[in-house]
């Protein structure tokens, strides 16, 4: 019995060596795999830093030439508004355009062939020429 009692002991303490013994190679292998995704994750980390810097210097240079863009718009606004301003005084200057402006003006306003005709002294085929020409312009 002593000797049963021996080898009960023995086996439970070599049982309980071996069951250390996993335990600890369990450890090892748990700190080896935490090891390599903490590697893992700083690499990601930096791959998506280096990423989220590239984006930032791209919207950077969207937005420079965004405002580029809008400042030319504004500058070609400002010089169509120059070129119409000097076509309307070219035509308010000039003699022989007046009647004709004014004939255009009165038939985009529906006026009649024979209103147009009396008004701005034009013979009626004139008149009826600036009227097809004004209706030419309102279709696309």
């Amino acid at each position: 019995m002593a000797a049963d009692n021996g080898l009960l002991m023995l086996l439970a303490g070599l049982g309980g060596g071996v069951l250390l013994a996993v335990l600890v190679l369990f450890l090892v292998l748990l700190r080896r795999s935490q090891v390599r995704l903490a590697a893992q994750l700083r690499a990601l980390d930096e791959q998506h830093q280096q990423r989220l810097q590239a984006l930032r210097v791209e919207a950077s240079s969207f937005q420079q030439g965004s405002i580029r863009m809008g400042d030319e718009l504004i500058a070609l606004r400002d010089k169509l508004k120059q070129l119409e301003d000097r076509l309307q005084r070219v035509d308010q200057t000039d003699p022989h355009a007046l009647p004709y402006n004014q004939a255009a003006r009165l038939v985009s306003m529906g006026a009649s062939i024979e209103d147009v005709t009396q008004s701005c002294g034009l013979s009626k085929a004139e008149a009826e020429l600036v009227a097809k020409l004004h209706s030419a312009r309102k279709q696309p």
